[in-house]
């Protein structure tokens, strides 16, 4: 008998959930300032941070907001559209694979 000993890899590896890109989408109706809260309350971003997405969205036409897992982003996606929908805005964001 050979006293070779052959070691394995483990076959448990860690993968990590797809990632999603949450994006606000500007629009004519949607208040700055509630965009601002939406930011701030549901995805808890600084004062700052806020203000740069809302103005980037208002600028360009939309803004990646966070990259999440997908039931964090969809949960958080759909928190924001029941808050605006409660208040008549049509606040849209949108959910796109992070790659």
């Amino acid at each position: 008998m050979s006293g070779t000993v052959v070691e394995s890899k483990p076959r448990n590896s860690t993968q990590l959930a797809p990632r999603w890109k949450v994006i606000v989408h500007d629009d004519p109706v949607t208040t700055f300032d509630f965009v601002l809260g939406v930011l701030r309350r549901v995805f808890a971003k600084p004062p700052g941070e806020a203000r740069r997405i809302t103005r980037e969205a208002h600028d360009t036409g939309s803004a990646l907001v966070d990259v999440l897992a997908l039931e964090q982003a969809e949960f958080r996606r759909d928190q924001a559209h029941s808050l605006a929908r409660a208040e008549g805005f049509p606040l849209t964001l949108t959910l796109e694979p992070a790659d």
